[in-house]
């Protein structure tokens, strides 16, 4: 199968997970992924993720989380920036995700940062994706 967008599919796989209501995904491993599902769980969206070393590329587990009742705590994820058109932002004209109650994550000269922490440090960057 061939990926042009790998970010665009482990977003696609944790959604249809949540959806699926299903505990853990595993999606291929890459640095990125890694400090996307880092950012993830600091935000507490998640409940762990794993990198499992399986002698090839590797994968990360993600450990999904619910509510008590079973409620999704990620609504949903959407990429914002693709292959085909990538979407910038300065450090000035980072958008809010759902009035302030979402989190944006952005690849920035800094590392992988939410768009609050980019704020906060002064830069802008590439917006990955949009959760909430």
């Amino acid at each position: 199968m061939n990926m042009t967008d790998p970010i665009a599919d482990m977003i696609t796989r944790i959604r249809n997970g949540v959806r699926a209501r299903l505990p853990k995904i595993d999606v291929p491993a890459s640095r990125l992924k890694a400090e996307i599902a880092r950012i993830l769980k600091v935000e507490g969206y998640i409940a762990n993720y794993r990198v499992v070393d399986d002698g090839r590329q590797g994968t990360i587990r993600i450990f999904l989380k619910y509510g008590p009742g079973w409620e999704r705590v990620i609504t949903d994820l959407q990429r914002v920036s693709k292959p085909g058109c990538r979407i910038y932002c300065g450090k000035g004209e980072i958008p809010r995700v759902y009035g302030g109650l979402g989190i944006n994550i952005l690849s920035t000269s800094r590392g992988v940062m939410t768009g609050r922490e980019a704020a906060k440090t002064g830069v802008g960057g590439e917006i990955l994706c949009n959760v909430w």
